[in-house]
């Protein structure tokens, strides 16, 4: 596989995982987003830990949605996440999910 090819196929992953987005962000409260990972989900509890001076976040999410290209399956049942970095967690305005119908993307 050239260089070019692979190119075009993460061209193409990357607009078919927007456009499932697309469909899929109406369904949700809130967007978590991670140093590794964007998530849409109803229901997530977060927990912040200190460990002998080492402050980390726990997050816990249910029946999620997740933002990579690479998984099968997008929709998971369960998501545990820990991380030392930040955690932005945000509730989605329903007049804010009214996404263009020209974003720029051409499939």
């Amino acid at each position: 596989m050239s260089a070019e090819d692979l190119e075009k196929y993460e061209t193409e992953m990357e607009l078919k995982l927007y456009r499932e987005y697309r469909d899929v962000v109406g369904l949700f409260k809130y967007v978590i987003e991670t140093d590794r990972r964007f998530y849409l989900t109803n229901d997530y509890e977060m927990q912040v830990h200190s460990v002998q001076g080492e402050v980390f976040f726990e997050v816990s999410m249910a029946d999620a949605w997740v933002w990579d290209m690479y998984r099968p399956a997008r929709f998971v049942k369960q998501v545990r996440v820990l991380t030392f970095k930040d955690v932005n967690i945000e509730e989605l305005n329903k007049s804010d999910l009214d996404l263009p119908e020209d974003s720029g993307f051409k499939g």
